[in-house]
C-alpha cells in the first residue's frame, strides 16, 4: 500500500522561502519513495511524502518548525492511495 504524509504550515509574515529553505533541510529517519515541496500565497508552504507502508504504520514524519518561523501549529493529514475506478 502507499500512503502520502502531507505537511503544511504557514510562515511568519516574509518568511516564506526561509521555512520552505527549512523544510527542504529536514532529514528524515527514514527516505520516502517521493518527496515534494509545494508554496503558496501567504507564504504557505506544503510537504507530501510517499510510503510503501500500511496506513497506520510509524512514519517519520516532519517536526514543528522553531523560533517563531510559523504562524501557527503545522497541519497534518495522511491519505492511502486508490485504485483506479
Amino acid at each position: 500500500m502507499t500512503v502520502a504524509l502531507m505537511w503544511e504550515a504557514r510562515a511568519a509574515e516574509g518568511r516564506g522561502e526561509e521555512l520552505l529553505a527549512w523544510a527542504r533541510g529536514q532529514v528524515l529517519a527514514a527516505e520516502p519513495l517521493r518527496r515534494e515541496f509545494f508554496r503558496a500565497p501567504r507564504d504557505r508552504v506544503l510537504v507530501i511524502t510517499w510510503w510503501n507502508a500500511a496506513y497506520d504504520a510509524e512514519l517519520p514524519e516532519l517536526p514543528e518548525p522553531e523560533g517563531g518561523l510559523v504562524t501557527r501549529a503545522v497541519h497534518r493529514w495522511r491519505f492511502e492511495a486508490v485504485a483506479p475506478a
